[in-house]
């Protein structure tokens, strides 16, 4: 059976992270405009010789292919929470939500995401049992008391008002 082009290890391996640094290398001369204004064929020799040099060494190359699913990963998870955080937040009539909501009602969608990571992952009884088992479980409890008692010293000292 014959693989498809896009997930052979050269193509992986070496096309990729070439296109890559390439565009990377390419755009950032482009940007500041380090060797020149409208030197777009110098820009793109370097960034081609920088993309080559890459792919020639197989250390640097494998930490690049390594980081791409992580920045993929990143970056859907980044977007999913400004998507939902903006439903909660972003009003467009007005500040419908006051500010303490916005950061009440962001730190549950950060905790519900990240419980969701979690769970999806399979690390969330490893996650469970580190906090809520043993001597974890009182560490745990003692940590949140304490956030919790400076939160109302907060909430009293900045509620007071002047008398």
């Amino acid at each position: 059976m014959v693989e498809p082009i896009f997930i052979t290890p050269y193509f992986l391996d070496y096309v990729l992270p070439l296109v890559l640094v390439f565009t990377l290398i390419f755009a950032i001369l482009q940007k500041t405009q380090l060797l020149g204004e409208d030197k777009k064929q110098i820009d793109a020799l370097v960034g081609l010789v920088v993309g080559l040099i890459l792919i020639a060494f197989p250390g640097p190359r494998s930490i690049v292919v390594l980081l791409m699913p992580f920045l993929a990963v990143s970056a859907v998870i980044l977007l999913v929470f400004m998507l939902l955080y903006g439903f909660i937040a972003n009003a467009k009539d007005g500040n419908v939500l006051g500010d303490y909501w916005k950061w009440a009602f962001g730190a549950i969608l950060f905790v519900a995401l990240v419980s969701f990571l979690l769970m999806i992952t399979g690390y969330w009884d490893f996650v469970w049992d580190l906090l809520f088992r043993g001597r974890g479980g009182q560490i745990f409890a003692t940590v949140v008391m304490v956030v919790i008692i400076a939160g109302a010293i907060i909430a009293v000292i900045r509620g007071g008002g002047s008398s």
